[in-house]
């Protein structure tokens, strides 16, 4: 079973946050500030957050000044994840990501499911890693938001998880990327 051990330390990481909308800002966006509230409560850092609009190429392009930031160390969106024609936060993460995390999405539906029953389906909430950043997708609702962090990554984004957990990842996730790849 999952814990948190308080034997290890607890390392804050640097998160950016994304709302996708063409109509709010920041004095209504309610499920950014639920996501912010959660963030700083967990004592991780807001390194930045910013609204973009429903549009790839404008999603993509702030994805990447984050993936490039090195101080940014996880990029979480809200909004632009459901399947009408201007949700696109989607394809904008294929745009960018390196490895998809399969198991984040499904694992979102399946908690959504418990709440809100089939309509999860409408949901394509997913994640991945692009240049050793950690990118969640996460639909706009407040309710979605809170689930989203709540049920999954205030634990995975928590050094002191167990039996694992992103955060004791991240120095691993540029291997790739380095010079003189040893290939056994």
């Amino acid at each position: 079973m999952s814990k948190i051990d308080t034997t290890r330390p607890f390392l804050p990481v640097r998160i950016a946050v994304m709302t996708v909308s063409d109509s709010r800002t920041l004095e209504t966006d309610t499920s950014g500030q639920a996501l912010v509230s959660r963030i700083e409560a967990a004592g991780h850092v807001l390194a930045d957050r910013t609204i973009v609009r429903d549009d790839v190429q404008q999603i993509t392009e702030q994805l990447r000044n984050w993936i490039n930031d090195p101080l940014v160390d996880v990029v979480i969106t809200n909004g632009g994840t459901g399947v009408t024609g201007r949700d696109v936060t989607p394809e904008a993460f294929e745009d960018v990501l390196e490895k998809r995390i399969e198991g984040f999405g499904e694992l979102f539906r399946m908690l959504s499911y418990r709440k809100i029953g089939t309509s999860t389906i409408q949901s394509r909430a997913l994640a991945g890693v692009a240049n050793g950043t950690y990118l969640f997708a996460l639909p706009g609702s407040t309710g979605a938001v809170k689930d989203g962090w709540d049920d999954i990554l205030v634990f995975q984004l928590d050094s002191r998880h167990r039996p694992c957990n992103f955060v004791e990842l991240m120095p691993r996730l540029r291997e790739h990327l380095s010079e003189g790849d040893h290939h056994g």
